[in-house]
C-alpha cells in the first residue's frame, strides 16, 4: 500500500454531524484531528464530555482523583520498516517510557490491535519484550495485521487462552466492567469490521445480569461507528452491539485501526480512537485511500501516543488523556 504525506489540517474546532452523507461533517472532522499531537483530559459528566489540554493547572489534580486508571495503546504494527517509519521499536519503547512515567500508575494496559505487521511470531516476542517493562497486565484484543495467516490461531493461543469463541471477553475491575471484542474476523466488502452473531449473543448475555449504574468500556480493533466505511472505517452491525448497551448510564468504547484520535459523543456512548505508537494516516477522504502517511522526521512522534484513561467511581467521569510521544506537545480538543 503507497504512503501518504503530510496533509494540511486545521487541527482546531469541533466534530458536526451531517446525517444525509456519511455520518459526519468531513470539514468539522479536519478541524478536529489533532495532528501537531495530544494532550487533552477529557472528563464525561452526564453523557457530555470537556477537555483542557494537559499540564494546564487542575488536570494532573483532576487526574489523580481517579480511582481506576489504565493506558490505551495500539497500533504498534511490529515488523514494519517504510519510510513513514523505519523504526517502530522506538517509537513503541518511547510509548512505554511515557506510560512509566505517568504520575499515577496505571491498573493495566488496553492493546487495541495490530500488534504485529504480519502475523510473525518474531513481531509478536518484541512487542511482548518490550511492553514487559512495564510490569503491568495487559489485555489485547486483534487487528486485522494479527491474524493474516492462521485464522486468529497463534494470537489466541497467545493472548487470548481465557477467551470466548474467536476471542472476545469481559473482565470486572473497580466496578467497571470491560469487554473485549473481536470485529477484524470477517471483513466486510471496503474492510469494515464485524462481530458476528454468536459474538453479538455472547454481549447480550454478558451484560444482562448487570445494573444500569454499571460502567462500560468497550475496546476493539475497527471503530464501533461509522467514520468511513469507504476505508472500512466502521463496523457492519455495531448498531447491534451497542442496542444492548443503551440502558447503561455510562458507556466507553476505545478502538484504534484509523492511527489518530477522534470523539464522538451520542447518547450515553463515548467513543474515541487511539494514535498508533507506529504511523499516522490521512483523515478519511483526505487521500485517495487509507495507509501509512509519511510526515518529516521532527514531527512523527506528535502524531502518535497512548490514551490515559482515568474513572472516579460514584461520579460516572472517565478522563480520556491523550498524549503524542513528543512530550512537550499538548493541546485542548473541546
Amino acid at each position: 500500500m503507497a504512503e501518504k504525506t503530510l496533509l494540511d489540517v486545521n487541527p482546531s474546532g469541533l466534530i458536526e454531524h451531517d446525517h444525509n452523507h456519511d455520518g459526519i461533517d468531513r470539514r468539522g472532522f479536519l478541524k478536529c484531528m489533532a495532528w501537531a499531537g495530544s494532550g487533552a483530559l477529557c472528563v464525561i459528566h452526564g453523557g457530555v464530555l470537556t477537555s483542557k489540554a494537559l499540564g494546564l493547572p487542575g488536570s494532573a489534580k483532576a487526574h489523580a482523583r481517579g480511582e481506576l486508571s489504565f493506558v490505551q495503546i495500539s497500533d504498534s504494527h511490529m515488523g514494519f520498516n517504510k519510510p513513514a517509519n523505519p523504526d517502530v521499536i522506538s517509537t513503541l519503547k518511547a510509548a512505554v517510557d511515557k506510560i512509566n512515567a505517568l504520575s499515577e500508575p496505571p491498573a493495566f494496559i488496553l492493546h487495541t490491535g495490530d500488534i504485529s505487521h504480519l502475523s510473525k511470531p518474531e513481531e509478536f516476542d518484541n512487542v511482548d519484550q518490550i511492553l514487559k517493562s512495564t510490569n503491568k497486565e495487559i489485555f489485547f484484543v486483534p487487528g486485522e495485521h494479527d491474524v493474516l495467516n492462521d485464522d486468529g490461531a497463534m494470537f489466541r493461543e497467545r493472548y487470548g487462552k481465557n477467551s470466548k469463541g474467536r476471542g472476545w471477553y469481559s473482565f470486572a475491575q473497580n466496578g467497571v466492567h470491560f469487554i473485549g471484542l473481536v470485529n477484524v474476523m470477517n471483513l466486510k466488502a471496503g474492510g469494515l469490521g464485524t462481530l458476528g452473531s454468536d459474538q453479538l449473543e455472547w454481549l447480550r448475555d454478558d451484560v444482562s445480569h448487570l445494573k444500569a449504574s454499571t460502567p462500560i468500556v468497550v475496546f476493539a480493533h475497527i471503530p464501533l461507528w461509522t467514520i468511513y466505511p469507504q476505508w472500512g472505517w466502521g463496523t457492519e452491525d455495531s448498531g447491534q452491539a451497542l442496542s444492548y448497551l443503551k440502558r447503561f448510564g455510562s458507556v466507553t468504547v476505545l478502538n484504534g485501526h484509523i492511527h489518530q484520535t477522534m470523539q464522538k459523543v451520542e447518547g450515553n456512548v463515548t467513543f474515541h480512537t487511539a494514535f498508533s505508537t507506529a504511523f499516522p494516516q490521512p483523515a478519511p477522504g483526505a487521500a485517495d485511500s487509507p495507509g501509512p502517511m509519511k510526515v518529516p522526521a521532527d514531527q512523527l512522534r506528535s502524531v502518535l501516543g497512548i490514551t490515559d484513561v482515568n474513572y472516579v467511581q460514584r461520579r460516572h467521569a472517565l478522563a480520556l488523556v491523550d498524549s503524542s510521544l513528543a512530550s512537550s506537545t499538548s493541546r485542548s480538543m473541546s
